[in-house]
């Protein structure tokens, strides 16, 4: 019945609901039980954010190949645009996929587009960002143990004088809904034991925007009265350093980040950087993969999704909730390196050599 009701949904104006509905039969079945190869839309927000499309897309699709050998997967990149992601959830329903992995640009303007997607019956299974709207499952990291993390490691890299210094806050894109999490979790570190001299939101996450705001933190504080940044992600890190370095900051200030970038690696390596956080990019691209497998089976979510989340209308939907790990030069061998994510030689490019030996990667 789920393929009625899609078909339904993309009908063109001059074909009622109802007749549409009285097409398909009182006995039809969903497009996979009925020997069809399930689809399912992959619908990613940005390439803004590497591991994007460096590792998300290429784990789903290997995960959703290895559950689900004929399935077909169809792929998307909204390119930080709202509009364009409505859009290709839209293109999603008239392709008559059988569940929507989403990762929202901006949760609560994607509510109308993934609503048309339940109407249509179409599961959509909210990944790493939570959606608005009749999502069905969510697959992400707990996003306050995010922020708590980097607030913990800047006070750490600040030392016990930590109390009464400057920070400079970095926060990511506010549309994004994670980056109120963060923010939240960091702050619950960090209120009553920093000064915090300059905050941002950053839209889009966009690199160069942090750029232009740690400029002007600079001009307004002071060269030598930063003495700490919290960077959201690595992208925005990689943007203050860069523009504390063009102001001669010197020494740099511990930062922050998060996405275990391989270039937020070679700069923890080479001191430009404190840490990243590092969210394991196969454990939650394999739980989002195996939830849009069943969503597009028309198969329980229980077995997959262990915990629960609270959804902005109050429903509560299954969810998969991982734990992040804070990455400084200490451990990377221990986490990213053992994981597989980089080979030694991919972090320790040749300028990299000595900091390399004096880190152990070698």
């Amino acid at each position: 019945m789920k393929a009625c009701i899609r078909d339904a949904a993309v009908a063109t104006a001059a074909v009622s609901t109802a007749v549409a509905l009285a097409a398909c039969g009182s006995d039809a079945k969903n497009d996979s039980a009925g020997g069809s190869s399930p689809k399912i839309g992959v619908l990613l927000p940005d390439a803004t954010t590497a591991r994007w499309e460096t590792q998300d897309r290429p784990l789903l699709q290997q995960k959703i190949k290895e559950l689900c050998p004929d399935c077909t997967i169809e792929n998307a990149n909204a390119k930080n645009d709202v509009a364009i992601q409505q859009e290709q959830v839209d293109s999603m329903i008239t392709k008559g996929v059988d569940a929507i992995l989403l990762v929202p640009v901006d949760g609560r303007s994607l509510a109308a587009a993934v609503r048309k997607a339940d109407q249509a019956g179409i599961p959509v299974i909210s990944y790493d960002r939570l959606s608005e709207g009749p999502i069905s499952g969510y697959a992400s990291f707990d996003g306050e143990e995010v922020g708590r993390l980097q607030g913990r490691a800047l006070l750490k890299a600040m030392g016990q004088g930590a109390a009464g210094r400057q920070i400079v806050m970095m926060n990511g894109d506010p549309s994004d809904p994670n980056t109120a999490l963060f923010k939240e979790g960091a702050l619950s570190v960090l209120n009553g034991r920093v000064k915090i001299g300059k905050a941002y939101d950053t839209l889009q996450w966009r690199t160069e925007a942090a750029h232009t705001n740690m400029t002007g933190a600079i001009s307004a504080l002071g060269v030598d009265n930063i003495q700490g940044v919290y960077a959201a992600n690595d992208g925005l890190a990689a943007g203050s350093i860069a523009a504390l370095k063009a102001n001669k900051v010197s020494p740099l200030p511990p930062v922050t980040g998060q996405d275990a970038e391989l270039g937020a690696l070679q700069r923890i390596v080479g001191g430009d950087q404190y840490m990243t956080v590092y969210k394991p990019f196969a454990p939650e691209a394999a739980a989002g993969a195996a939830m849009a497998v069943a969503a597009a089976r028309n198969q329980s979510l229980g077995g997959i999704a262990k915990d629960k989340v609270e959804t902005h209308s109050g429903r509560t939907v299954p969810a998969v909730m991982l734990t992040p790990v804070a990455v400084t030069v200490d451990n990377i061998q221990d986490t990213l390196v053992k994981d597989g994510v980089y080979t030694i030689e991919q972090i320790c490019i040749p300028r990299l050599g000595a900091a390399c030996e004096r880190a152990g990667l070698t």
